[in-house]
């Protein structure tokens, strides 16, 4: 059966080795520091979002309404509540300051604030007046340039937590946090530090209780003077100007510290009572001041240190680094949710149309019955495991073939083996390995037939598969068919995960292909050919490790139309470890982008060329590139919100995207004739499938974009094949062979 001076073989194809790879020259070393450069991007990213999430939903109260009915007092000394709203040593021997009399302290909370604390503070210039503004760690990270110019025009800064929570509800370490964190952003805004503090929701003296004379002992001890009120404008409820203007006036000549903000929503009543309340006070013969001024404090606001300052800086730039990755990835999951969405509605369309015109009523014949003899290539690296099933399928077959395996050096007897079965019709020609190009283009030289059926060695056939593949050639318009390859080892999860990948990803997207006339890939499991039309090609080449994909786009590029045959079933094994999936799934990747980088010049040609260019590769890229690109900032911020935003929407969400899959694989299911139990497994499938999918996208997109040459991956076999009942070594009863 071997035949090695066979003078077909010796004439074989010739190889085109002069198409450019994606980067021009290329180099055989696989990058590593990719991997680096990730791991470190993704810790830096966790960071940011760790501290955006932490900063702006663990702890922050959004509602200025108080927390809660006053509790006990009896902690509170009596001078205390009954003394200044300024309240010094409150962990030692506790005193108050009033501001001295006809002296006016106004200041605000919560801000800044980019609309309306620019409006404050021109009010508070053209009055030549000076406020105390008790900023929010967040508002200050979000608008550094708003303290800055509050301490460049004169005004005083105090603290008012990060988050604007109720302080009494924390543990004593969230109370340090907040207080350290919202002083390290007004050092990295402003260069200053400041030693006062306004707790959020605190009012009056009188109003302490025993939680907030703990929050005001742990304050001074982290050396804070705490500055209370002793007017509240309630502008925060707005409730009409008049009333804030009423609410804010003193009566008599009593100094007062006068509570407004600048921030925390509509405060277009605060600016026009504020545009009211100075020059009537002023007339009356108050004077602004700032709270230290008003209390005769000596320097309440500091230059900042070195270390503070760029502690500073570094955590606003982190905040403001995470902020903008949040709203990048709202952005990105967004659209990569529109793409799903998208695709689903797309394929299942298209699925439902091919289905009705190849099998309806109203379905046309391709032609006459295709009887003609069909020449079957088999190229085999040590494919001992499983090469005898595919070969005795073959010989099966209900349609007259010569089947020829090119044994390209193996190492472990395939030749042999096959050589030993003693098969009718069967013929082995050997060659030195030359990789699998070289193989199919050696058994594509030794064909005697012009329809050419292309078989991996791990593959088997189902009797009518040969039959069933070539009848669409009664079109002379068809140059090559893609068939219907199965994962044959099911079992576990992994199985079950590319069952369903198959199934659903792989054979919905054919069906599309096929309807819009744009296939991209005949897969090198199944697949039938034109042998002329591969001949005028110059044959498979070699320079994309998809020969399988290369090929196809260049048939389509040449004119011919690439079509889709369900019913045409072979059986091939998948990878049984996540090793042996990440090296196959790496390979068709990048021999997939290498492939479209080589024929992108598709997009701008006509005909069915510019099908290919237009709907293939722009399908291929939109969704098998840059939606698996996206995909994982669906993940972290799915991961994101349930930790920090609503678990029950994000879990809503989350569902609904199950949902859609499950009904796409159903859909499938259904129409590739298989039982969904397998699809149990889709949930799962969403924690650890499409993750290692995920990278093996931007593994494939860095090595492509580095110029870098990748490797042949080989998978390893298992064993796992059979030959279908009835594969004999007799020929008897079954097509005519053609002579080895």
């Amino acid at each position: 059966m071997t035949d090695p001076t066979d003078r077909r073989h010796r004439t074989a194809v010739p190889r085109r080795n002069s198409v450019p790879r994606l980067r021009g020259r290329t180099r055989r070393v696989v990058p590593r520091t990719h991997w680096l450069l990730l791991c470190v991007l993704v810790v830096t990213l966790s960071a940011a979002l760790l501290l955006q999430g932490y900063t702006h939903h663990m702890f922050g109260i959004t509602s200025d309404d108080v927390t809660g009915p006053r509790g006990r007092a009896d902690t509170v000394p009596g001078q205390v509540a009954h003394g200044g709203p300024v309240i010094a040593d409150a962990a030692g021997s506790p005193h108050t300051a009033r501001p001295k009399a006809g002296t006016i302290a106004l200041t605000f909370d919560d801000g800044p604030d980019p609309v309306w604390t620019p409006r404050i503070l021109d009010v508070l210039r053209r009055n030549h007046v000076h406020a105390t503004f008790f900023v929010v760690g967040t508002q200050v990270v979000a608008h550094p340039e708003l303290v800055r110019r509050i301490v460049a025009e004169g005004h005083q800064i105090g603290i008012h937590t990060f988050t604007h929570p109720d302080l009494s509800r924390l543990a004593p370490w969230q109370r340090s946090l907040e207080l350290r964190e919202t002083q390290l952003a007004v050092a990295g805004a402003a260069g200053v530090t400041s030693s006062l503090l306004r707790p959020p929701y605190s009012s009056e003296n009188d109003a302490l209780d025993d939680a907030d004379w703990s929050v005001l002992k742990q304050a001074d001890s982290a050396g804070y003077v705490t500055v209370l009120s002793t007017l509240d404008a309630e502008d925060w409820q707005r409730p009409g100007t008049a009333r804030v203007l009423a609410n804010a006036t003193p009566h008599g000549k009593a100094g007062q510290i006068v509570l407004m903000h600048d921030a925390g929503g509509d405060r277009s009543q605060t600016v026009a009572a504020l545009n009211t309340l100075i020059p009537r006070l002023k007339a009356q013969g108050f004077r602004f001041t700032t709270v230290g001024a008003a209390v005769g404090m000596a320097g309440p606001v500091q230059p900042a240190g070195l270390g503070n300052r760029l502690q500073g800086i570094t955590l606003i730039k982190m905040l403001q680094l995470g902020d903008g990755t949040i709203r990048l990835l709202g952005v990105l999951m967004y659209t990569a949710g529109a793409i799903s969405v998208l695709r689903a509605a797309v394929v299942l369309v298209a699925a439902r149309r091919h289905r009705r015109l190849r099998t309806g009523r109203r379905a046309r014949p391709w032609g006459p019955p295709v009887t003609e003899p069909v020449s079957v290539i088999v190229p085999a690296y040590n494919e001992s495991a499983g090469i005898e099933a595919a070969v005795r399928s073959l010989v099966a077959s209900d349609h007259p073939v010569e089947i020829i395996v090119v044994d390209d050096g193996s190492t472990d007897g395939t030749a042999d083996l096959v050589e030993s079965l003693g098969l009718p019709g069967v013929r082995v020609i050997r060659q030195r390995n030359a990789g699998k190009p070289a193989a199919l283009n050696t058994g594509l030289a030794a064909a005697t037939c012009d329809l050419v059926v292309m078989v991996d060695g791990d593959t088997v056939f189902e009797p009518d598969a040969v039959r069933t593949i070539v009848q669409p050639f009664a079109d002379p318009r068809v140059g090559a068919v893609s068939g219907n390859a199965k994962v044959v080892n099911r079992g576990g999860l992994l199985g079950r995960w590319q069952h369903i990948e198959y199934v659903v990803g792989f054979n919905l997207d054919r069906r599309l292909f096929d309807l819009a006339e744009c296939m991209p890939t005949v897969p090198g499991a199944v697949g039938a050919f034109r042998r002329r039309a591969l001949l005028a090609l110059g044959g498979v080449s070699d320079v994309t490790l998809a020969e399988d994909t290369d090929l196809t786009m260049a048939l389509c590029r040449a004119g011919w139309r690439v079509v889709y045959e369900e019913g045409a079933v072979a059986w091939t094994e998948a990878p049984a470890s996540l090793g042996a999936l990440w090296r196959q799934r790496y390979r068709w990747c990048y021999g997939t982008l290498q492939a479209m980088w080589k024929h992108r010049g598709a997009l701008v040609q006509g005909g069915a060329a510019g099908r290919l260019g237009r709907r293939g590769l722009v399908y291929l890229l939109l969704f098998q590139v840059l939606l698996p690109l996206l995909a994982p900032v669906v993940d972290v911020f799915a991961l994101y919100g349930l930790v920090f935003l609503d678990p029950l929407r994000i879990t809503a969400l989350w569902l609904a995207f199950l949902l859609l899959q499950l009904l796409m694989g159903l859909y499938a299911f259904r129409l590739d004739g298989e039982r969904p139990g397998p699809l149990w497994s889709l949930p799962l499938q969403q924690f650890v499938y499409r993750q290692l999918m995920y990278l093996v996208v931007i593994q494939s997109v860095f090595t492509a974009v580095s110029g870098s040459r990748l490797r042949w991956q080989r998978m390893e076999r298992y064993g796992t094949l059979r030959a279908p009942a009835g594969a004999e070594t007799s020929d008897e009863g079954r097509p005519p062979r053609i002579p080895a």
